[in-house]
């Protein structure tokens, strides 16, 4: 198993969180990102830096996974492929997207979007918070204790 990180848009402090957790577990993870990233020498993380553009990290990261992987992303589209192609999507909150949740969160993102294409201003998503990163961190750890091989 593998840990992928959409790591574009993910936060720091989920950063720092998946870093200690592929030091301390010996788990492989990659982060993906149209720009440079810095991140902390280890046999276990690396990085991949993809050209810019629309969902091109997202694609790299599709086209690399296995099942059974583990993809970190906030970004819905990408998260309905990973669970197409059999892995497992958590977002930086502590959610699992699921068969359950995905074509709910994207008929809600679809809908959004649509808002905001005609000039509605939705505001974004709140800043994530300690209760936040403290789900990450538990929903990561379950994860991990339970998928680990």
């Amino acid at each position: 198993m593998k840990i992928w990180v959409d790591a574009d848009a993910c936060p720091n402090v989920i950063k720092e969180i998946l870093y200690r957790a592929a030091k301390r577990l010996q788990i492989q993870l990659t982060l993906v990102a149209n720009a440079p990233l810095q991140i902390p020498a280890s046999a276990w993380i690396e990085s991949v830096q993809v050209r810019s553009g629309l969902d091109v990290a997202d694609s790299y990261i599709v086209q690399h996974m296995a099942s059974d992987d583990l993809v970190v992303t906030a970004d819905i589209p990408l998260a309905a492929n990973v669970i197409e192609q059999g892995g497992y999507a958590l977002n930086p909150r502590g959610e699992f997207y699921d068969n359950g949740n995905i074509r709910e969160r994207l008929s809600m993102r679809n809908f959004m979007e649509t808002l905001r294409n005609s000039g509605v201003e939705t505001g974004g998503p709140p800043a994530l918070n300690s209760r936040d990163r403290e789900a990450f961190a538990n929903q990561l750890d379950r994860f991990l204790a339970k998928n680990r091989k």
